[in-house]
């Protein structure tokens, strides 16, 4: 595999966020709207009107996360590859692909099947630093990395 499969992997982990955060702020907006036609609240504690005012103000701390998501994809090398496992790799296993990111879980793109987790994980921190031929124990199983791109 070469390096245009993380610029491939990118754009598709790229497309999977636009797109997510555009129904998110559909949804926002549907619930604005809906709050909008209900009218001024019943009374000082207006159950229904504060659920949705509620709901799209959780729907607007995802898209924020979605959007910074966004930012740390655009700080990816895509063009070198990296010679351990670390912030932007793909890491080819014995049992998983890995793209070392943010964490969107499976990735399907035409080079295959990955898994896109973010820094936060355990299982990178089992990984992080590791190089190609190295075997990793896991959750009682045994990782061994085949290539790192």
């Amino acid at each position: 595999m070469e390096t245009g499969i993380k610029q491939r992997l990118v754009e598709t982990c790229r497309k999977k966020l636009t797109d997510s955060g555009l129904n998110l702020q559909q949804a926002m907006d549907d619930l604005q709207q809906q709050a909008n036609d209900y009218g001024a609240p019943k009374d000082r504690y207006d159950p229904f009107k504060t659920q949705l005012l509620r709901r799209r103000d959780m729907l607007a701390q995802q898209l924020a996360k979605e959007l910074q998501e966004l930012r740390i994809l655009d700080k990816i090398d895509v063009g070198i590859a990296s010679p351990d496992v670390r912030f932007g790799a793909i890491v080819i296993t014995s049992e998983f692909n890995y793209f070392i990111a943010v964490g969107l879980g499976k990735v399907d793109t035409t080079d295959g099947t990955f898994y896109a987790i973010s820094l936060q994980v355990p299982l990178y921190e089992a990984l992080k630093g590791k190089k190609t031929g190295d075997k990793v124990a896991f959750r009682g199983k045994i990782i061994d990395i085949k290539q790192i791109i």
